[in-house]
C-alpha cells in the first residue's frame, strides 16, 4: 500500500524524519511530496528541499521524494494512485488544523483516508518556522535538524 506525506519541508526537521521512518515501517511505499504552502514564504526552492530530503532518507529503500507545486494534495494522490495521507500532530492546534484539512480532502475525494501520527515527545516543539528563526540568529539547532540541513540553512541565511 502506498501512502503520501505532503508538506512544505522548508526545511526538513528531525521531527519530519522521525515520522518518515515510522510511516515507512508500516506502508509498502511512502512518497514524500514537497508542496506549495500559500500561507508561507519559502526560504528554499522546491529543488533544494527535495535534495535535502533525499540526502536524509537515502537509506530508507521504500521512500521516494517528489515535488508538486500549485496543486491540491487530492490531485497528487489521484496521480499517484494513493489513498492514504500521512500527517504529524505536535499539539492540539495541529489536531484542529489537520482534522479540518482531512475533512476537506475527504469531501474532495471520498477515497482518501488521513492517518495522524503523534509527534515523538522530543520533537513536539519543533517547526520549520521556528528552526529558521533560531538559525537566523545563530542559535544551536542540534537535535532539531540533521547536521547537513543545519549547515545548508546557516549558509543560506548568511
Amino acid at each position: 500500500m502506498r501512502a503520501i506525506f505532503p508538506g512544505s519541508f522548508d526545511p526538513i526537521t528531525c521531527g519530519h524524519i522521525d515520522l518518515i521512518k515510522r510511516a515507512s515501517s508500516i506502508f509498502d511505499e511512502l512518497v514524500i511530496i514537497v508542496m506549495t504552502n500559500t500561507s508561507k514564504i519559502g526560504l528554499f526552492s522546491s529543488n533544494e528541499r527535495v535534495s535535502l530530503i533525499k540526502h536524509e532518507i537515502q537509506d530508507i529503500t521504500n521512500v521516494s521524494v517528489e515535488s508538486r507545486e500549485n496543486i491540491l494534495t487530492v490531485e497528487v494522490m489521484r496521480d499517484l494512485n494513493a489513498h492514504i495521507l500521512i500527517r504529524g500532530l505536535r499539539n492540539t492546534h495541529d489536531f484542529i488544523y489537520e482534522t479540518d484539512i482531512a475533512a476537506i480532502n475527504k469531501r474532495l475525494n471520498p477515497g482518501i483516508d488521513t492517518i495522524f501520527f503523534p509527534t515523538s515527545k522530543e520533537y513536539e516543539h519543533i517547526s520549520s518556522s521556528l528552526i529558521k528563526e533560531v538559525a537566523k540568529f545563530g542559535g544551536d539547532l542540534s537535535g532539531m535538524v540533521p547536521k547537513n540541513v543545519e549547515r545548508v540553512l546557516k549558509d543560506k541565511l548568511r
